[in-house]
């Protein structure tokens, strides 16, 4: 019935159902990843070392559920874990109280308090446990509703609406708080969010559905194959040789490579954009409400930027798009190291469109994955794809970076005086400032730089390229 209601209005369902997820993600994600440093840094004051030390776990943990859950939801024969829908179904209540942890401290907590280190650890852990469930599901929703490249490219194409008005939580949560300046308005924000964010993923968890759902009921019934029950017996052995196959596709090595690079500077751009404003940026020169508009861009325009790129995806295909992007960003880095760090105009800018440009390509990374699992299912002749287990073996070694990159950065910054100048506030010496700025503006414009050229060398190999040119590969069973 809602089906048939929406596509009298030119509403694909399964493409809706799908993004709902995307939708109630992203208003929470972008949130975390913004605010979760300057939170624990700046307000409760936590330590470098309880910092690093909850990096660590986190890293480690980050790492290890991503394979952990995608074996699970590829092989479990429980349905909540087996069927994608459900495990969001089940999953999305959890993952909103989850995004709440980080905002309500445990205590008032004083400079160095060890309890604020191990609420931060419980916060990403719990935040990152829930998000991998959840979101490996949808992942594999993403591989499964269909193989025809027009169908993934409408997916996309919802999944950007719903990340562009999901990401608008980034604008509004500045605006309602003043950049978290208010904390009251601020936590009451992440309430609401977290409610309508639950509501969203509970849709697509009610509502969506696969093109192989069919086989795996058809699978558990008597007198099923065998290689079906195989494939869904969770034996080590077999678990080694489906990683072992995974890991042994020279393109997933490297498109792996590449997707750790673009996390950890995602990572970078996230965690540090408004502390590096804040400090290079006057604020006679960006207000409040510029910087506000400034950050809720930087979640906005990614979306924008994929949307109105659809027909270059069917013409050109997401290979070029995404090396394009990555000598885009060396060279607008190039210009900004040229320029200087006064040309403060300039400088927003470049912060500004380099986490779109980042952000937009990284959008684009469900279809090299997708590919890759279609030749994955082609090549062993699987009864059905190992959607899961590909994106959670990605994440394995990709997933890091998300910790990497704020431990790497605030080890660099605070060999310059950022610790210090956080106790002393605005009393720090103009010279220690000026240090302090310097070593900001160098990392703004050396690190984009030099990981794009890494990039380039690490997605030039990768031999699918013209996927969107195939049509004979794109037969849904």
């Amino acid at each position: 019935m809602i089906a048939r209601h929406l596509t009298s209005f030119g509403i694909n369902h399964a493409a809706l159902a799908f993004a709902m997820t995307t939708l109630g993600s992203s208003m929470i994600n972008n949130i975390f990843s913004f605010y979760y440093v300057k939170l624990f840094l700046n307000k409760y004051k936590i330590s470098e070392g309880a910092f690093h030390q909850s990096q660590v776990v986190y890293m480690v943990w980050n790492a290890v559920n991503d394979p952990l859950f995608g074996y699970l939801q590829d092989n479990s024969k429980v349905p909540c874990c087996s069927q994608r829908r459900l495990s969001i179904l089940y999953g999305a209540p959890l993952y909103s109280l989850a995004f709440l942890l980080a905002w309500f401290p445990w205590r008032s907590y004083s400079p160095d308090d060890w309890l604020c280190g191990l609420h931060l650890t419980v916060a990403l852990c719990a935040f990152d446990a829930l998000l991998t469930f959840v979101l490996l599901a949808q992942c594999a929703l993403f591989a499964e509703i269909s193989s025809h490249h027009q169908s993934r490219l409408r997916l996309i194409k919802y999944n950007q609406v719903a990340s562009l008005i999901g990401s608008s939580s980034v604008l509004f949560c500045g605006m309602v708080s003043q950049n978290m300046e208010h904390f009251p308005a601020f936590q009451t924000f992440t309430v609401l969010i977290a409610i309508l964010s639950c509501i969203c993923m509970i849709y697509t968890g009610l509502h969506s559905e696969t093109r192989f759902d069919n086989k795996a009921s058809e699978a558990a019934l008597p007198g099923s194959s065998d290689q079906a029950v195989d494939q869904t017996g969770c034996s080590f052995s077999t678990l080694k040789t489906m990683t072992w196959q995974i890991l042994t596709n020279r393109d997933f090595q490297l498109f792996v490579l590449m997707n750790f690079f673009q996390v950890f500077m995602l990572a970078f751009f996230n965690n540090f954009t408004m502390i590096f404003t804040e400090h290079l940026i006057p604020p006679d020169v960006l207000p409040s409400l510029a910087k506000s508009i400034m950050y809720g861009a930087g979640f906005i325009l990614p979306q924008l930027l994929v949307l109105s790129s659809q027909r270059l995806l069917q013409d050109f295909g997401y290979y070029k798009i995404i090396l394009f992007t990555f000598y885009l960003e060396a060279g607008m880095a190039v210009v900004m190291l040229l320029l200087g760090a006064q040309h403060y105009y300039f400088l927003a800018f470049f912060l500004t469109i380099s986490t779109v440009i980042i952000q937009a390509a990284f959008s684009l990374f469900g279809l090299p994955l997708a590919d890759i699992i279609d030749i994955d299912l082609q090549k062993y002749k699987r009864s059905s794809p190992l959607s899961s287990m590909v994106f959670g073996t990605n994440a394995l070694f990709t997933k890091p970076a998300q910790s990497l990159a704020p431990m790497i950065v605030l080890t660099i910054l605070n060999q310059f005086g950022y610790e210090q100048l956080k106790e002393a506030g605005q009393k720090s010496s103009p010279s220690s400032l000026e240090s302090l700025h310097g070593v900001m503006f160098y990392l703004v414009c050396l690190f984009p730089m030099c990981i794009a050229a890494v990039q380039v060398l690490a997605w030039r190999p990768f031999s699918i390229r013209n996927s969107h040119t195939v049509d004979t590969k794109y037969i849904d069973s």
